[in-house]
C-alpha cells in the first residue's frame, strides 16, 4: 500500500509549543516522535509499504528524523491547506491501495494492524462514533456511507479520525478533484473537502470504519499530547 502522510502544517493551535518544532516531532518518549512511531508501525505491519511524507514547516528538520521514505516539500504551507500538500503528492495516488493519514495522529498498534494496514476493500474514512461533542472535523452518516464531513456540523455521528483509505479508482478520482480545486485557487481547503465535493457532485460512495473501540488521538492541544504519550507508553510497557 502507498501511505501519504501530511505533516506540512505549523501546528498553530499548539503555539507556543510548536513555534520552533513541528508537532509531528513531539517526543512520545526519549527516543520516539509522533512521526517516527507512525512510520515504524506502518513498516512493521506492511512489509511492502511505500511511505510518502509531505513536509512544509521546518522540513529539513523533519527529513532528518526517518529513513526509507519519500519526502515531498510543500513550500507554500504557510498560505495553503492540506489539499495543496496532497496535490504535491498526486503522482503517488495511482497505486492499487492508497492510505492518506494526517501526520499528527497517534494510534495503538492494534488499530494499525487490524484496519490501517489491511488491503482496501472499498473507499472509506475512519471515524469515532464515541465522540459526538467537541469534535474537530466531524462526520454524518447515512446507513453504510458518509453523508457529509465538515468542521461546521452542529449535529454529527462521530469525529473523523484523520485517515482515508482508497482503492485505485477512487484515489484517481480524488486526485482529479484535488487538481481541479487547486487550479481554481481553492488551495486553502482541507483535502477532505474534495471527498465531500465528490459525494455531493458525483454521488461518490464513501464508506466508513468506526474505530470507537480503539485508542487513538489527533494531537491538537496539550491534553491530546498527554493522551498520545499515554497510548505510546502503555503499549511499550505491555511489550
Amino acid at each position: 500500500m502507498t501511505y501519504i502522510l501530511l505533516v506540512a502544517g505549523r501546528g498553530s493551535r499548539l503555539f507556543p509549543l510548536t513555534l520552533k518544532q513541528p508537532k509531528s516531532l513531539y517526543k512520545l518518549d526519549g527516543d520516539t516522535t509522533v512521526l517516527q512511531r507512525m512510520v515504524r508501525l506502518i513498516k512493521k505491519n506492511d512489509a511492502n509499504a511505500t511511505i510518502v511524507i509531505v513536509t512544509g514547516f521546518m522540513h529539513e528538520t523533519i527529513e532528518k528524523e526517518v529513513e526509507g521514505v519519500i519526502f515531498i516539500n510543500n513550500p507554500f504551507y504557510g498560505v495553503t491547506n492540506s489539499i495543496a500538500s496532497l496535490w504535491f503528492a498526486r503522482d503517488y495516488m495511482d497505486a492499487d491501495n492508497v492510505c492518506i493519514i494526517n501526520g499528527d495522529i497517534v494510534m495503538e498498534e492494534k488499530l494499525m494492524e487490524q484496519i490501517i494496514c489491511k488491503q482496501v476493500i472499498r473507499p472509506e474514512i475512519l471515524y469515532d462514533s464515541s465522540i459526538r461533542s467537541n469534535g474537530d472535523y466531524n462526520v454524518q452518516i447515512n446507513n453504510d456511507t458518509v453523508l457529509v464531513m465538515s468542521k461546521e456540523l452542529d449535529q454529527y455521528d462521530g469525529e473523523y479520525a484523520g485517515v482515508t483509505k482508497l482503492d485505485r479508482d477512487s484515489a484517481l478520482r480524488l486526485r482529479s478533484v484535488v487538481e481541479n480545486m487547486v487550479h481554481e485557487e481553492m488551495y486553502d481547503q482541507w483535502y477532505e473537502n474534495a471527498l465531500v465535493q465528490m459525494i455531493f457532485n458525483y454521488d461518490f460512495k464513501l464508506y466508513y470504519e468506526d474505530i470507537c473501540n480503539y485508542k487513538w488521538t489527533e494531537v491538537d492541544c496539550v491534553s491530546d499530547m498527554l493522551l498520545a504519550k499515554t497510548i505510546h507508553l502503555e503499549e511499550m510497557q505491555e511489550k
